[in-house]
């Protein structure tokens, strides 16, 4: 597919369709090193009964607030700027969501002029790319509330290792 093509599928898509119904591609399958994964092995969120969530779904937190929020707003929910993250993940895949972050999105149209640019080669997106994604998916499926989450798992040790060598790049 053009990358045009699949850029002008990828904006239809950010503009929040209906998730089909009894779709549940969030629940969790697996779990490694304390990352959750859903059944087609992609990283998903986790949260206890008492409300503490998995450390990934807390780092997706504090990253989308310091690299995605100025556009798309608090916690997902959109802005006059650009769309409301926590529903356009529940109709994109990951690899949807992976290439749109990392190549970026422009939408021209007769109402306007969206454009998200490419964080493809900033670490500080890249390099915690599922924790963003899993956070935004627990948004998008109202399994955490607004706000910073009150409770969370402690940080695994593969959590940092791969910090460490992504960030060192």
């Amino acid at each position: 597919m053009p990358t045009e093509t699949l850029r002008a599928a990828l904006a239809v898509a950010l503009c929040a369709m209906p998730l089909a119904a009894g779709a549940d591609d969030t629940a969790v399958a697996s779990v490694e090193d304390g990352k959750y994964f859903a059944a087609d092995e992609t990283p998903t969120f986790n949260v206890s009964a008492d409300g503490t969530v998995d450390w990934y779904t807390f780092s997706g937190f504090r990253r989308y607030h310091s690299e995605c929020h100025v556009c798309h707003g608090p916690d997902g929910m959109g802005s006059t700027y650009a769309p409301p993250l926590k529903d356009a993940v529940m109709n994109l895949d990951y690899w949807e969501f992976t290439a749109v972050v990392a190549a970026g999105l422009e939408h021209v149209d007769a109402s306007g002029n969206s454009v998200m640019p490419a964080f493809g080669l900033n670490r500080n997106v890249m390099c915690y790319l599922d924790d963003i994604w899993v956070y935004l998916r627990a948004r998008g499926a109202d399994a955490v509330p607004r706000g910073r989450p009150a409770k969370r798992e402690d940080k695994p040790d593969a959590f940092v290792e791969h910090e460490n060598a992504c960030m060192a790049g």
